[in-house]
């Protein structure tokens, strides 16, 4: 049953991944229908223009030549001529109603492509960003969003352009019922309406704000400590290299401030304005602002008024600025994501708790009550966001069984195997008195311990992670004598290891040991000196395989020191 879910999954993945990659086909496929479609339409307002000054030409020569009854031709002759200028008429007309469609046509398509761009594309690659804070991957497509969009700015640019020629036509040359005097008016409210509304949207947080020291922990922001953001423009135009300045605030202009977060005042310490340049990799305007620096202004009022914890206070940057061009000026704004303020009174896997649980769950960038009453998540998705923790950082996932262990100590034995089970906000974040602290610290804790400390052999899989002691006294039971298996320590708020083996009793029955590693001695010497004793036995080294079958010296030694640094750890 396990297998056959695990299959319908990747099918159905499969099937996701092969539709989204169609569905972005299809938008290529417009975008680049849309190119073409805008050089059909000024090559034939090109054939349109001179088509009427032939025809004008002609008409105006043969005024003249009625008017001053010349007697250069016959009245055959002008009969003939008149004949064809009238057919020259006739197509003449037929031309502009094209090539007023042609237009129109053009502007419905753009306006299809820009719905999808704004509606589907935008939001999802906000969504995709959102995961990757949280160390989902980091495959964000920003650039190709930034192509899109610049296609379709230019093709209305290139319209609007058409529509100014068109309007010089029209001023030579009209006529009752002219479809483009008919038409343009309406085309051009149309054209400038997408326009100033794809500008609107092409304004956004191309990474999002971050501590340089903890690059792994954006939207973590300790005050007085400096952090980064980075906003961006999406579309990329000659007019639009106008270096508009960008101001950045904190908390402006939401009500829920007052009521939330009375308390909580915070001011940027550092230059809030930086100007927009053009960005040498992306070539689009940018603006980072490198070295911010938040402090809190203290007030008199003390009381949070609705009880929300510091780690659960969201706190919103935004970006003001304005661009103007030749004929058109407009007004942006884009916010962060929600960030978290923390101090020396506050862990940062309890800020960091918050962030995961906000990102996973909400995607309204506004939502600032949202620990006043925070939804649960379902176990498949929260595991998936904690296998994520490690596979950022290091080279390996939880896989299947550390997440297993996990969700017992999350869900409890009965409901472990389901991928439905609810977990709730304060099962993750509430401290507990087995972990000394909450369950999100102490696995946070075991991550920077293997950052730190065992990050190769980790990386090896050397370190079986997440695994209860009944699942570690089943694998060994079968096993060799010596043979010996590294995990998480399940009792240490600060992290560690625990390392246990397998030996026999004099009547072959299998014994299972075990002892914590201590942090400050280097895994590899722990594995090589430790020994224990018993009685008057000579002390032994205990740990012959490391599991399955791997020995000690073929797994570690490489990683021993020339000589031994003194220490010999003793277990009685």
């Amino acid at each position: 049953m396990i297998v056959s879910n695990t299959r319908t999954k990747e099918n159905s993945f499969n099937s996701q991944e092969c539709t989204a990659m169609e569905q972005l086909r299809e938008l290529d496929h417009k975008v680049n229908k849309l190119k073409k479609s805008v050089q059909e339409i000024k090559q034939d307002i090109q054939v349109l223009e001179d088509l009427q000054y032939k025809y004008d030409f002609k008409r105006k020569t043969l005024e003249s030549q009625v008017e001053f009854e010349t007697k250069v031709q016959t009245t055959t002759e002008i009969q003939h001529e008149e004949i064809s200028i009238r057919q020259m008429f006739t197509v003449l007309k037929m031309k502009r109603e094209v090539v007023i469609k042609e237009i129109a046509d053009v502007l419905t398509l753009a306006e299809q492509i820009q719905l999808i761009l704004i509606s589907d594309e935008l939001p999802e690659w906000k969504r995709r960003q959102q995961m990757a804070c949280i160390g989902g991957p980091h495959n964000t497509c920003l650039n190709q969003l930034q192509s899109w969009f610049t296609a379709v700015a230019e093709s209305q640019q290139q319209i609007r352009q058409q529509l100014k020629k068109v309007q010089e036509l029209v001023q030579k040359f009209t006529y009752n019922n002219d479809p483009l005097t008919l038409g343009k008016s309406q085309l051009d409210e149309q054209a400038l309406s997408l326009f100033k509304n794809l500008i609107l949207n092409s304004l956004v947080v191309e990474r999002q704000p971050c501590m340089p020291t903890h690059p792994q922990r954006p939207l973590v922001i300790k005050t007085g400590v400096q952090f980064t953001v980075k906003i961006r423009l999406l579309v990329k135009l000659t007019e639009l290299n106008c270096q508009p300045k960008v101001k950045i605030s904190i908390d402006k202009g939401f009500s829920e401030m007052d009521t939330v977060k009375g308390f909580r005042n915070l001011f940027l310490l550092t230059n809030d304005t930086k100007v927009m340049k053009l960005d040498e990799t992306s070539g689009c305007l940018a603006a980072e602002f490198p070295h911010l620096v938040l402090k809190e202004r203290r007030s008199s009022n003390k009381t949070n008024k609705l009880h929300l914890k510091v780690y659960e206070e969201l706190h919103l940057f935004s970006f003001d600025t304005e661009l103007i061009l030749p004929d058109l000026c407009i007004d942006l704004s884009i916010t962060s994501l929600p960030v978290l303020l923390i101090n020396a009174m506050v862990q940062p896997s309890s800020a960091w708790g918050s962030i995961l649980w906000y990102n996973m769950l909400c995607s309204e960038p506004h939502n600032l009550t949202f620990f006043l009453n925070p939804p649960p998540v379902k176990w498949e998705q929260l595991s998936k966001v904690i296998s994520w923790q490690f596979s950022s950082v290091t080279k390996r996932a939880l896989n299947s069984e550390q997440l297993r262990t996990l969700a017992d100590k999350f869900l409890g034995q009965e409901a472990q195997g389901d991928p439905e089970a609810l977990i709730y906000w304060n099962t993750l974040s509430q401290t507990s008195v087995e972990f000394g602290g909450s369950l999100l610290q102490w696995i946070c804790e075991h991550l920077e311990f293997t950052k730190k400390y065992v990050l190769n052999f980790w990386n090896d899989g050397y370190i079986m992670g997440f695994l209860s002691e009944e699942r570690v006294k089943a694998l060994l039971r079968d096993k060799l004598p010596g043979t010996f298996l590294l995990r998480f320590s399940e009792n240490r708020q600060c992290g560690g290891l625990t390392t246990t083996w397998v030996e026999h009793s004099h009547k072959g029955e299998p014994v299972i040991h075990s002892t914590n590693n201590m942090n400050r001695i280097p895994l590899p010497a722990f594995i090589r000196d430790f020994t224990v004793s018993a009685g008057e036995k000579v002390p032994v080294n205990p740990l012959i395989y490391l599991y399955p079958d791997i020995p000690r010296d073929v797994a570690f030694g490489r990683h021993y020191s020339s000589a031994s640094d003194g220490s010999d750890f003793t277990f009685t």
